[in-house]
């Protein structure tokens, strides 16, 4: 019996020791050392002011904010933090409770940690040349409007984000920052599993997206390709795929948006004069809407998509979105009614969409509640035959493809 009382003091004590020795360690450490862990549990509220290197060398390192504050403050460049467990910020918004939070740093990498139980995940204010990567980041189990961020970039700039999982997070928010690369990372059940502002020249590739509200939403940005994304089952009736609103010299290409309410939404876009939006070779599958247009929307170049199984495939909600002087060409239409004599698998007529009976639900929402039934079916189907009102003529594409290639 002593001998087992002995072994939980001595436990207890090793783990209150180890809790109260990591601040006092990283303190008295020389510039670039690298401090590697035992398991145990550390007393978080750390403040780090100097390159150094904190490394799990085993399973089982946690550092606990007891739900006060952020858990980990960096404010120095050549910070790495690796292998670790980081649970219990506190809960307030106003002060950015966060996992770890890294200000006016470079040349930082986090990498392979596990972040639970916190308001805001990943917090990056002014850092560039860093590298966030393998993260597992959860917040706390809060209603969705009420989590933190999983991860933020604040006027940080040519940082690397790649195969991190966001899960039950709020967003991933990429905010005045430029030249970032975000690659190959997911987001389940979280807002918006990818947002910017006022941000350009970012590279978006092979991300994958599902269970979101919003899968990927640009605003007030410039300069950016999205390439190689899957956005899956965006939530709710106006869960969104891709969002673009007021973006110039944007690429769109080689995505993947299924399942979702809006698949890609296009508002203001480009913004502006003289420049162009590419949305290229593109599967836009199974949504309610493939293509949503908002507000005066032209010189898109939409062409070698495919765009098959949607109830709708073009919404114009805007009498002004000129959605016929975008330039429109070369994609696949499941519903187009030509032939291909000549079996160059181009139709021989062009592929032109008109908006029929569904001019009563797009500009009238009360109307919404009957959205693919089939009444309003059967109204679209008489309206082609006998038209009781004229049609909204919404495009062209001159030259639709017949059959899917690849």
């Amino acid at each position: 019996m002593l001998k087992v009382l002995f072994a939980s003091y001595f436990f207890l004590f090793s783990q209150i020791l180890c809790a109260n020795m990591l601040q006092e360690a990283i303190d008295k450490a020389p510039a670039g050392s690298i401090l590697k862990l035992p398991a145990g549990i550390y007393k978080g509220s750390i403040n780090i002011t100097k390159p150094i290197s904190i490394i799990g060398k085993e399973d089982g390192v946690i550092i606990d904010g007891e739900n006060s504050g952020t858990v980990i403050n960096i404010h120095s460049s050549f910070v790495t933090l690796k292998n670790l467990t980081i649970i219990g910020s506190g809960s307030r918004h106003d002060k950015l409770d966060a996992a770890i939070a890294m200000k006016e740093s470079k040349q930082c990498e986090i990498d392979n940690c596990v972040i639970k139980d916190c308001l805001f995940g990943i917090d990056l204010e002014m850092v560039s040349n860093s590298i966030i990567s393998n993260n597992t980041i959860t917040s706390k189990d809060l209603d969705l409007g009420l989590r933190g961020d999983g991860l933020r970039l604040w006027y940080s700039h040519d940082n690397v984000v790649k195969n991190n999982h966001l899960y039950k997070s709020r967003d991933m928010v990429v905010w005045y920052s430029h030249g970032n690369q975000i690659i190959a990372n997911k987001g389940e059940w979280c807002r918006y599993s990818l947002h910017f502002m006022y941000a350009g020249k970012n590279f978006v590739k092979n991300n994958s997206y599902q269970f979101n509200s919003v899968g990927i939403f640009f605003m007030y940005s410039q300069d950016t390709i999205a390439t190689g994304n899957t956005i899956k089952s965006s939530l709710g009736a106006t869960g969104m795929g891709i969002g673009l609103k007021d973006v110039s010299n944007f690429t769109i290409k080689n995505n993947t948006v299924i399942y979702c309410a809006q698949g890609i939404y296009i508002d203001r876009s480009p913004f502006e004069p003289g420049t162009h939006n590419w949305i290229e070779s593109n599967k836009i599958l199974y949504n309610a809407e493939a293509l949503h247009f908002h507000s005066l929307s032209e010189n898109n170049i939409i062409k070698d998509n495919v765009i098959m199984g949607n109830i709708e495939d073009i919404v114009n909600d805007s009498r002004g979105s000129k959605t016929n002087e975008n330039e429109i060409v070369g994609n696949y239409w499941d519903n187009y009614e030509g032939f291909d004599k000549n079996k160059d698998n181009i139709g021989d007529t062009p592929h032109k969409v008109y908006q029929y009976a569904d001019q009563l639900w797009v500009y009238n929402q009360d109307v919404k509640f009957f959205y693919g039934s089939p009444v309003i079916s059967l109204l679209n189907f008489l309206a082609k035959l006998a038209p009781f009102t004229k049609p909204l003529f919404l495009l062209e594409d001159k030259k639709p493809k017949v059959t899917i290639e690849g």
